[in-house]
């Protein structure tokens, strides 16, 4: 085993915020999705317009994820105000209702970098999104999704 430099160490895991989640509806098939800290999130079927189908989140989380787990890697050679955009695009297998395959896109302007720096980048990223991106290995390890329960409204 080689050692690794703080540069070269994939990105820390960082603790996931406890706070309560919810979603309330508001509508025939639509609803606000909540977080104790005050986001809010419109979501629907797509007939409605501007809101957000639950698997449409499922992809951005996954896209946000990598983004925020690659960060620092990326930051640290290309400065704190590099751009990127990260699309998720895989289509949805309609008979199973399902996405099969779910492929994170990073476009990032990389072309100032040698071929080494480039490439030792691009690893470090993808160790920090294999090690710290919570959503995508939620996503690998098929996460257990129990029966949902129906209790009645709390007070």
């Amino acid at each position: 085993m080689t050692d690794q430099t703080v540069e070269d160490a994939p990105a820390a895991v960082t603790p996931s915020p406890t706070d309560p989640l919810w979603v309330e509806r508001t509508g025939t098939r639509t609803y606000r999705g909540f977080s104790a800290r005050g986001a809010t999130v419109e979501i629907g079927p797509s007939s409605e317009g501007a809101v957000f189908t639950p698997g449409e989140l499922l992809k951005i989380a996954l896209a946000a994820c990598a983004g925020m787990s690659s960060d620092t890697k990326f930051s640290r050679v290309l400065g704190d105000d590099y751009e990127t955009t990260i699309r998720v695009e895989n289509g949805k297998d309609m008979e199973d209702d399902r996405y099969p395959v779910l492929s994170e896109i990073f476009e990032i302007d990389l072309s100032g970098l040698d071929e080494k720096t480039r490439a030792k980048t691009l690893l470090l990223a993808q160790r920090s999104i294999d090690r710290a991106c919570t959503v995508g290995r939620t996503l690998k390890a098929g996460a257990e999704v129990p029966p949902a329960e129906f209790l009645p409204p709390q007070d």
